[in-house]
């Protein structure tokens, strides 16, 4: 069995944009009690990461060494203006998959799914597409 689902969310500043809740949410209409959920952004200067949602300094520290490994830089040719955007996207990778299993998704005690947004201001799009067995199918 597979269910897709798509979620738009604002991203009025570059940061990190905790979606968790919307990929357990999705796993649990889905109906899915073991597979997996592949979590995907369909944009160039945007992307899915999983990391610590406990501690926000991580996503500080983070968008912090992103900004200066990947700094604009008026060597950068691209017109739009945004190469350092597109860097960073393809450093962070526009998927995630996560085990479900009994229903739930199976991240660890501190880890949360978030959208990058590297561009902004934009209005985004994400899709979750969860893939498995649901419970009729055990019986």
């Amino acid at each position: 069995m597979t269910r897709h689902f798509e979620y738009m969310l604002a991203a009025p500043r570059e940061d990190f944009y905790d979606i968790t809740s919307q990929v357990r949410e999705a796993v649990r209409t889905s109906g899915i009690e073991s597979g997996i959920a592949v979590v995907f952004c369909p944009h160039t200067t945007a992307g899915i990461t999983i990391n610590e949602n406990a501690d926000p300094d991580v996503v500080r520290d983070l968008l912090f060494a992103l900004g200066k490994t990947y700094p604009d830089r008026p060597e950068f040719r691209h017109g739009e203006g945004n190469s350092a955007a597109h860097l960073k996207a393809s450093v962070i990778g526009s998927s995630v998959t996560v085990i479900v299993e009994d229903g739930r998704l199976a991240l660890g005690t501190w880890q949360g799914i978030y959208f990058c947004e590297f561009d902004p201001p934009r209005k985004r799009k994400f899709f979750v597409k969860v893939m498995g067995r649901n419970a009729q199918a055990k019986l």
